[in-house]
């Protein structure tokens, strides 16, 4: 594929090896950890060919930069496996929301507690909302009541992220697991 009309150079990714290593010494490291101190570099790369491996600056902002005799390919596979590991044990944490009205029957509400208490248990935050119909509006206080009984039941396995408020007909509350 062609690169776009007046686009910079592709930038190389991974450490700097072999000849792209332009410092006239190096502290050198061979394949199997021996420290060979300070070397030249073009001494370097010859013992990195007899050896048939490349040469690669492990730490290159020190004084004199390190470098190790080892297989590139294998080294940058590695950090590719070491790199997507680390994404799979990252979790995200979502926000799940659910949904009352402030005459909720006693059932219903106990319903969505257990769900709550399931979204906790998997480390997700719940964005409780409160939807006001028509003259429901006239008691917003039955709807604080409700919420604040919601703040009371989960108190010991979540912590209020964003206190209730009313946002036009709805009231909603933001709560974090423990």
């Amino acid at each position: 594929m062609r690169r776009p009309f007046r686009a910079p150079p592709a930038q190389k990714t991974g450490p700097t090896a072999n000849r792209d290593i332009r410092d006239p010494q190096i502290q050198l490291i061979d394949a199997e950890g021996q420290n060979h101190g300070v070397t030249d570099t073009a001494e370097a790369l010859q013992r990195a060919e007899e050896a048939g491996l490349d040469l690669v600056l492990i730490v290159p902002n020190a004084n004199p930069p390190v470098a190790k005799i080892v297989d590139l390919g294998k080294l940058k596979y590695e950090s590719q496996k070491k790199a997507a590991a680390a994404r799979k044990k990252q979790k995200t944490v979502e926000i799940k929301e659910i949904k009352m009205r402030p005459n909720i029957d006693t059932h219903d509400y106990e319903v969505k507690m257990k769900a709550m208490r399931r979204f906790f248990d998997e480390g997700d935050k719940v964005k409780v909302t409160l939807r006001f119909r028509g003259r429901e509006m006239a008691h917003q206080n039955l709807g604080m009541e409700l919420l604040q009984k919601v703040k009371g039941d989960t108190e010991t396995i979540a912590k209020v992220e964003a206190e209730p408020k009313l946002e036009g007909r709805q009231m909603m509350m933001v709560l974090a697991p423990r």
